[in-house]
């Protein structure tokens, strides 16, 4: 099908514009804005008090496939992902096997052909993730590996790290990083400060994340490429993150909505509710205000899931014995739209930026633009739509959330990805 989606607001941080117009999808490619003459065999979708912005881009999915399938699945991940404005996700490789090799990389694009949305595999940096030798990163590059990481796991060994990071740079691609210390966060459940004094449980501090950013930013000097920080958390992180970048270094880092939004005292609070458990924890209020800053001065590059399914037997257990990690991809644009954009801490610009354009171009993929040519990876969003969180509603095979019974402003009513609707509300 041909559309013309009219009278939208787009906001497209690519071409630097927010206002009302109409586009035209041709055969799956954005022909045009406010084009002069439609063709007759074009359906038009009305999008009148609707925002139109570049399809999100999801740079930190845990997919599960291989290995967890009972979890999720790349289908019903990319479904939650489609559901959620999300036209492109890229996958984790930590599964069970995990991606370290050229066949597992292509294995990812051979369960994708039938997604909801573009997906793209991310490689390990080590095999096994074990942390002691390099993968086979040359041939998942040429596979289609979009960057290397071992996430789910710290790459403990400085050695390792650095010879990653100098082979990445030779490949043209980036190292994104998992930063704890894994000696400092052994045994931990929660975040080393008021709710650990509380609990009793073992805490993680925050200099187990931030003692691992500055050996890596320092490794980077030594060697060169580009380091990718995923789900920052502390405020000392945050400086050390400015200032690599004010020293001109290629240094980009991601946050949660999660983390944006809440506090280690919100475990306390939940009755230490294992949907609230998450790597790395919840931390301080005073690092949460930390993070809402950066998201404001640009320090922070993205905004990301670390969409982390797990099934329900899984997660019904005593906090210290549940597995770290909550669902996201259904819930992310409308948490970041209600929490930051109408309360006039981001604009709607910011947003987009910040989960789309930011993102496509971290990781160099063909998205975040609606420029003449660009495939037609498309999200309408009900800015003033309300709804309230229901997990037995989630297109994900996992429920674990914390957010269950939210009420949220703003939800995506038309998901469009190279030019064919994936998803549409009832509300369209």
């Amino acid at each position: 099908m041909n559309y013309l989606i009219k009278g939208g607001k787009i906001v497209d941080p690519s071409q630097g514009f927010e206002r009302i117009a109409d586009i035209l999808v041709i055969d799956g490619i954005i022909e045009s804005i406010d084009p002069d003459s439609v063709p007759d065999d074009v359906e038009t979708i009305d999008a009148s008090g609707k925002l139109v912005f570049p399809g999100l881009v999801d740079i930190h999915v845990h997919a599960r496939e291989p290995g967890e399938e009972y979890k999720e699945t790349i289908e019903t991940a990319s479904m939650a992902a489609a559901a959620g404005g999300f036209t492109t996700i890229v996958t984790m490789a930590n599964t069970k096997p995990p991606i370290d090799t050229a066949d597992r990389v292509r294995f990812v694009y051979e369960r994708a052909e039938n997604a909801s949305v573009h997906v793209y595999p991310v490689g390990a940096v080590s095999k096994e993730l074990s942390g002691e030798q390099l993968a086979e990163m040359a041939d998942m590059a040429e596979s289609g590996a979009v960057a290397f990481s071992d996430d789910g796991n710290p790459i403990a060994n400085p050695e390792l790290m650095r010879n990653a990071l100098a082979y990445a740079d030779q490949l043209e691609l980036p190292i994104l990083v998992h930063e704890v210390d894994p000696v400092l966060a052994s045994g931990g459940q929660i975040h080393e400060g008021e709710a650990a004094s509380i609990s009793g449980l073992r805490g993680i501090p925050s200099q187990a994340e931030t003692a691992m950013i500055f050996r890596d930013i320092e490794l980077l000097k030594l060697s060169g490429g580009r380091l990718h920080i995923q789900h920052v958390t502390v405020e000392g992180s945050i400086e050390l993150i400015r200032q690599a970048k004010l020293a001109g270094m290629a240094v980009t880092c991601e946050v949660t909505p999660h983390h944006l939004l809440l506090t280690d005292m919100d475990v306390v609070n939940s009755g230490f509710d294992s949907n609230f458990k998450v790597m790395p924890p919840l931390r301080s209020e005073r690092d949460r205000q930390a993070l809402l800053e950066a998201l404001v001065d640009g320090t922070i590059d993205a905004i990301a899931t670390d969409h982390a399914p797990h099934a329900l037997h899984e997660k019904d257990n005593p906090f210290e014995m549940a597995p770290f990690g909550i669902v996201g991809l259904e819930t992310a644009l409308s948490l970041v739209w209600t929490n930051f954009v109408e309360k006039g801490i981001i604009s709607p610009i910011r947003m987009v930026e910040l989960m789309s354009t930011m993102p496509a171009k971290i990781l160099e993929l063909p998205a975040g633009s609606l420029a003449k040519g660009m495939v037609a990876d498309i999200t309408v969003f009900d800015p003033d739509a309300r709804w309230v969180v229901k997990p037995e509603n989630f297109y994900s095979r996992s429920r674990n959330t914390p957010f269950e019974g939210l009420e949220l402003k703003g939800k995506v009513v038309l998901t469009m990805v190279a030019g064919e609707i994936v998803y549409k509300s009832q509300t369209v």
